[in-house]
């Protein structure tokens, strides 16, 4: 599972052609592509420390209450990641329904 959400990591360079690079002042602030991709890398780390906690609770190797606090937020996570999404294919619904 987490090798799926691996692969969304690197999301912003298979979308397509790059928009032209042009020089950025550091009151720009960061740009969409680049806040969901470390949104995207963010949520894929707590997913992975969820898993490795949930095999250390299994192993005996951590405690319970660490496992279950990693375990709820990788569920949190998720939970955000699929809400994410969903307002993701809602838009581009939208988008695709409107007339030219």
């Amino acid at each position: 599972m987490i090798e799926g959400l691996s692969a969304l990591s690197g999301l912003g360079r298979t979308l397509g052609p790059a928009a032209p690079q042009t020089p950025t002042s550091p009151l720009d602030g960061v740009g969409f592509e680049e806040a969901l991709g470390q949104a995207v890398g963010s949520a894929v780390d707590v997913l992975k420390t969820g898993e490795a906690a949930a095999i250390q609770g299994i192993e005996g190797a951590a405690p319970p209450m660490r496992v279950v606090e990693s375990v709820m937020d990788a569920q949190r996570t998720l939970q955000s990641v699929l809400a994410v999404r969903d307002k993701l294919v809602s838009a581009w619904q939208d988008i695709s329904r409107m007339s030219i």
